[in-house]
């Protein structure tokens, strides 16, 4: 494996905690079942891909930026509203998760063609 990649793959194993931690400590008051969905929730960008590879493309970018998350994050704690700094910090949790499992972001070629290399069978 390429040391960028790997690089870039830890990276996200270091994310991912501590997305779950600053969720943690930020008291957002979500049930552990909303939690759970709403880590989910930047996987609806996939419906972008009804609109064509390219569109799909930017769509699933877009919301697997950690600076995405990183943005709801300081939001949240800048207008003091917990819930949505701990959604920011789900949605940081979730990038770091994506990444830690090779899942990068997407070219305008093809979903299985990423940042970090191919998917599945391709790679």
């Amino acid at each position: 494996m390429d040391r960028l990649i790997l690089w870039q793959r830890l990276e996200g194993l270091v994310l991912f905690p501590a997305g779950l931690a600053l969720f943690g400590q930020l008291g957002a008051g979500l049930p552990w079942w909303a939690a759970i969905l709403a880590f989910f929730a930047p996987d609806l960008s996939f419906f972008g891909y009804a609109l064509g590879v390219r569109a799909g493309a930017i769509t699933y970018n877009l919301v697997h930026l950690y600076a995405f998350g990183a943005v709801i994050v300081a939001l949240g704690l800048f207008l003091s509203q917990p819930l949505l700094a701990g959604l920011g910090a789900l949605w940081l949790a979730h990038a770091g998760f994506d990444r830690m499992l090779g899942y990068g972001l997407k070219s305008a070629e093809g979903f299985g063609i990423t940042h970090l290399g191919r998917l599945g069978q391709a790679r």
